[in-house]
């Protein structure tokens, strides 16, 4: 199975900075799973997702500073977990989720997408695959968008973690 990163929404009165908690909150079924991405109440990004951080960013995931571009993917406080190998969780409050979704939806796909244009393209089949490309970077970005702007608008928090 490829690994997956997984946001979830979390009213903002019950996030925990609990390892147990955090990781009951990803143990469910895949029918529960799907009913809430339907009401952009949780989104799931596939092994891309750090290649989707550069179009927010405009630097590798690990130099990106802290402002709500950087958080889009793979931002937000590390809460780690006490198995090994296991990815941390990341949250961001409600206040953070805010400023991901003003960021979002006021940016312009095509002015994301301009600076890493060449560097995805050489990960993605180049320029032959641009309009694949292009498109399952946009449809992300919509789906992110979506997610982030309705969390807020409930005024909630946001909980990420990696599957593997």
């Amino acid at each position: 199975m490829s690994a997956y990163f997984h946001f979830r929404a979390v009213p903002a009165s019950a996030l925990r900075n609990s390892t147990s908690w955090l990781r009951r909150l990803f143990d469910d079924d895949q029918d529960a799973l799907r009913g809430r991405l339907r009401r952009h109440r949780e989104e799931v990004l596939d092994d891309r997702y750090p290649d989707q951080q550069l179009l927010y960013a405009d630097t590798p995931p690990e130099h990106a500073d802290a402002g709500p571009g950087a958080h889009v993917v793979l931002g937000g406080q590390r809460v780690y977990s006490t198995g090994p190998k296991q990815s941390p969780f990341l949250l961001l409050t409600a206040a953070q989720t805010t400023r991901v979704a003003a960021f979002l939806a006021g940016s312009d796909f095509d002015d994301l997408w301009r600076p890493v244009r060449p560097e995805l393209l050489s990960r993605y089949g180049g320029p032959a695959e641009e309009a694949r490309t292009r498109a399952a970077f946009a449809a992300a970005h919509a789906d992110l968008t979506a997610f982030y702007t309705t969390t807020a608008r409930y005024g909630d928090a946001v909980v990420k973690w990696l599957h593997t």
